[in-house]
């Protein structure tokens, strides 16, 4: 196989060659290649495509290629960790002192020893190789053995030189109701820093995975593309060095401002996990490499089909009550869905939820807006056949409620200092670090499920930052703990309500997209993309999203126009299509729909029942991005036997006399037959393709002509246009 110089991540001193041991860490398709001499640094020297042998890689000409290096003795270099020793020593070295495998059940585990020749301090560099996917993952354990407490100031993860070249990093920015959009932008020389500081949430205004293009501006479907992703909740730092070697540095690990590690003897700091893997299929390539691993290995009940719901929040707001709840219930029923989910107002007692001034923490039924209780809902929710969901946000109080009033203690405060208060001028963030507080968030789900079992579905939020660095529970010299004590406790709580409720639902939502990582998503079955439902913005941020989230974990909802959000009326036809095109769902109140609007939702729900395994468990392809301004988007999701693939196509803009692309698809069978079918069809006469059939290879190198509207009666007529075709092979 041809070596792309791009991806030969090589250093390999002329006086060491031929005598350090070269540990081959290989997945199913990717090799990540070390240089592990006791007594020496461990060093890079390939990542990419699987080599055998391993004996015939070219040093290259310069570079700095530790595998791990530590602060203080080539001080002007970057470096994946730094601390001060017991006696305030701030350098480290990190020798190799040897290495071991493990097997599991499907997957390898590498790990390299280090250690500092003066100080008792180790360093495990541990590497999971899965054998099934195309994916490693790399984290770092930390252990003090000198004779007092140690400081840690960085702890990266895990770092990875890139060969300079025509390199480009594509990531996602954004912000409340516009999160997910993809940023694409070459590396120059100097530092490129993602971070997040939200203390709670971490994926608003960024997210902590990347991808890197090796040779130009990344393509979809070809091109060689790294991704990494690191799997933590809390407050992140990605890193890319470009100094004047021939190499770009890239570092990721726990954002280490203000949050330095007092280390006990004895102890074990563990990183989160650093996920990376290698795609000679172009951007849209290592999403599917992100997609299977994340669906086989991370995702809660990531092999399930996902039930399609109507969520109460956009329909009601806080006006929840017992005859609406049922109301809704029945409409969403009659439509074909399968769970109904009620969101804020249904709680408080001293402190009524009627609006987000108040009762966060007092997790009792407001038995004036529910005077028969869950148990009424459990009742009809049955009645109706369907499945019944609720809405919590266990980590967050008021001021005006009685939990805060009994435990102020229990709250996030900085010593000497007033409160700071988040929304609706009353909320605040619970402790997380605090034992008692990860009791009481347990409790508030443990409860709930112990007393009514018949709930099926929790949608969790969290809707405010760490805004005043403060711990009530920490000491005073700790208090440098919070933010990574905040998460330990958060997953502390997720570790035992997984443990004892293994099967119920759980959505994470944090002000919408807030929680769209890979750190919480073992725990949780889905997230919600964004509080946006506007179906055209939806494009924007469910593409990026894609990127490295599988459809089955992306919400994506029916909504109601003009959106409440955007206040943008866009047609019915459009929202449908753009939603199907995730975990289908709706936001809507069904009774101010009319008969027309229910019938056509009836169809596609009916519909994305039939393409949902294609949907949530097939290979994504990227075709057309909405990025690039050409006036439509477009998408496909393929099964793994190539015999059924669903095609999207939105156009993003109207113009008269416009002309656009026309869409190759991607990912068939190139001498299967593809009989054509288009779903939640509002026209009067059929597609011209519709029932015909054309060759996969026919599909991917000319793709099929649509029509730019919908033939439709002049008063049903607007400037929206989408399609979504299901290919079924004969």
């Amino acid at each position: 196989m041809k070596k792309p110089f791009y991806i030969i991540l090589a250093f390999l001193a002329l006086s060491l060659q031929g005598m350090a041991e070269r540990i081959n860490i290989q997945s199913k398709n990717i090799s990540l290649i070390i240089n592990a001499e006791n007594g020496h640094e461990p060093e890079f020297v390939y990542f990419g495509p699987t080599l055998v042998p391993t004996s015939d890689l070219q040093s290259p000409r310069s570079g700095r290629m530790s595998l791990y290096p530590a602060y203080g003795l080539n001080a002007p270099a970057e470096a994946a960790f730094a601390m001060r020793h017991i006696d305030g020593n701030m350098s480290t070295a990190l020798y190799v002192t040897g290495h071991s495998t493990k097997a599991e059940d499907k997957a390898t585990v590498t790990t390299i020893r280090l250690k500092d020749p003066v100080y008792n301090l180790l360093v495990n560099l541990n590497y999971r190789a899965y054998r099934d996917v195309d994916m490693i993952e790399t984290w770092t354990e930390i252990t003090n053995n000198e004779r007092g407490t140690v400081t840690l100031t960085q702890f990266a993860s895990g770092t990875l030189p890139i060969r300079r070249g025509d390199v480009w990093i594509s990531h996602l920015s954004g912000s409340w109701g516009n999160e997910g959009i993809l940023v694409e932008e070459p590396l120059l020389s100097g530092q490129k820093i993602i971070k997040n500081k939200d203390g709670v949430r971490n994926s608003h205004t960024d997210h902590a995975e990347l991808m890197f293009s090796l040779d130009g501006k990344g393509r979809e479907n070809s091109g060689n593309v790294i991704g990494a992703a690191l799997c933590y909740s809390g407050n992140y730092k990605l890193k890319v060095e470009t100094d004047d070697s021939e190499y770009h540095y890239f570092y990721a690990g726990i954002n280490e401002e203000n949050s330095e590690y007092h280390l006990k003897k004895g102890e074990t700091f563990v990183t989160p996990s650093l996920a990376f893997t290698f795609s000679s299929e172009g951007l849209s390539g290592a999403s599917r490499n992100f997609h299977k691993w994340g669906r086989q290995y991370k995702l809660a009940h990531g092999n399930k089909e996902r039930d399609i719901l109507l969520n109460s929040w956009e329909g009601v707001y806080f006006d929840i009550n017992q005859q609406g709840m049922d109301d809704m219930m029945a409409d969403i029923a009659g439509m074909g869905g399968e769970l109904f989910v009620m969101d804020d107002g249904w709680f408080g007692d001293k402190y009524p939820r009627k609006n987000d001034h108040t009762s966060l923490g007092d997790w009792v039924v407001d038995t004036e807006k529910l005077p028969e209780g869950i148990e009424g809902l459990l009742r009809d929710a049955k009645k109706h056949n369907l499945k019944f969901g609720i809405w919590i946000e266990p980590e967050m109080s008021n001021t005006i409620s009685e939990l805060y009033e009994q435990h102020p203690d229990w709250v996030i405060k900085a010593p000497k200092r007033d409160l700071v208060l988040g929304r609706g001028g009353t909320q605040v963030v619970l402790d997380m670090a605090n034992p008692k507080v990860q009791d009481h968030v347990f409790k508030v789900v443990d409860n709930l499920l112990t007393k009514y079992p018949a709930i099926a579905y929790i949608k969790w939020d969290a809707n405010m930052s760490i805004m005043n660095h403060g711990s009530q529970y920490l000491s005073m010299d700790d208090q440098s703990h919070l933010y990574i004590d905040y998460h330990r406790g958060f997953e502390k709580v997720c570790q035992r309500i997984r443990t004892k409720y293994p099967d119920v639902v759980i959505q994470a939502c944090a002000s919408g997209g807030g929680r769209a990582n890979w750190g919480v998503l073992p725990y949780f079955d889905e997230f919600w993309v964004s509080d946006n439902t506007d179906a055209l913005q939806r494009v924007y941020m469910q593409w990026g999203t894609s990127y490295f989230f599988p459809a089955i974990a992306m919400a994506s909802h029916i909504s109601a126009v003009p959106n409440h959000t955007m206040y943008r009326t866009t047609s019915l036809k459009y929202r449908v299509d753009v939603a199907m095109s995730g975990r289908l769902g709706m936001e809507i109140q069904p009774k101010n729909m009319t008969d027309d609007e229910k019938a056509l939702c009836k169809k596609a729900i009916g519909e994305y029942k039939e393409i949902r395994p294609v949907v949530q468990f097939g290979d994504l392809y990227r075709l057309q991005s909405p990025y690039e301004k050409r006036g439509v988007a477009s998408l496909m999701y393929v099964d793994e036997p190539k015999n059924r693939a669903v095609f999207y196509w939105w156009k993003t803009e109207s113009f008269h006399n416009e002309h656009l692309p026309r869409i190759k698809m991607a990912g068939l069978d190139a001498n299967k037959l593809y009989t054509v079918r288009e779903l939640n069809r509002i026209d009067n006469s059929a597609l011209d393709c519709e029932g015909k059939t054309f060759s996969g290879e026919y599909l991917m190198s000319h793709g099929l002509e649509m029509p730019y509207s919908h033939d439709v009666d002049h008063h049903k007529r607007n400037d929206w246009s989408s399609r979504v075709i299901l290919l079924t092979a004969k």
